[in-house]
């Protein structure tokens, strides 16, 4: 989802993982508080149609079963910090699979009658989790025989 959204509009990405971009004026007060439309000018509402284009992209890009999680979420920062949840578990249970993964890499040999190909299809599959929870692998030495 995150190359998608890129390649659409590289902006909008930052305003899903920052949250969304502010339109904000200053009261007599001296407090910013968010601009009626009445009051936005052409640039804020160029700000707000980015707010709402990245988010149309969030939603419109999971199904049904995940929209009813993230239906009530009003940011995009919302909706994305959601989905993380809902697919990589909460940031204990990430580090629990980080650290079984990289015990399996650590460990990591041929299956008795498993084919090369095989090997390395599931090696790739390991290291590619790996990569996606953050993990750096260690570079193995070469040895001369």
């Amino acid at each position: 989802m995150r190359d998608h959204i890129i390649g659409e509009d590289y902006e909008l990405w930052d305003i899903v993982t920052d949250g969304p971009l502010a339109t904000l004026k200053k009261k007599a007060e001296g407090v910013d508080v968010p601009k009626t439309r009445a009051y936005c000018t052409a640039e804020d509402l160029k700000t707000c149609e980015k707010n709402a284009k990245a988010k149309k992209w969030l939603v419109c890009g999971v199904g049904p079963d995940k929209y009813n999680k993230i239906q009530s979420c009003a940011t995009t920062k919302k909706i994305w910090d959601t989905l993380q949840v809902a697919h990589e578990g909460t940031p204990q249970v990430t580090r629990s699979r980080g650290i079984l993964l990289y015990s399996q890499y650590e460990n990591f040999s041929m299956k008795e009658g498993e084919l090369i190909q095989e090997m390395y299809t599931r090696f790739s599959t390991l290291t590619n989790e790996l990569k996606s929870l953050g993990r750096i692998m260690k570079k193995i030495k070469s040895r001369r025989y």
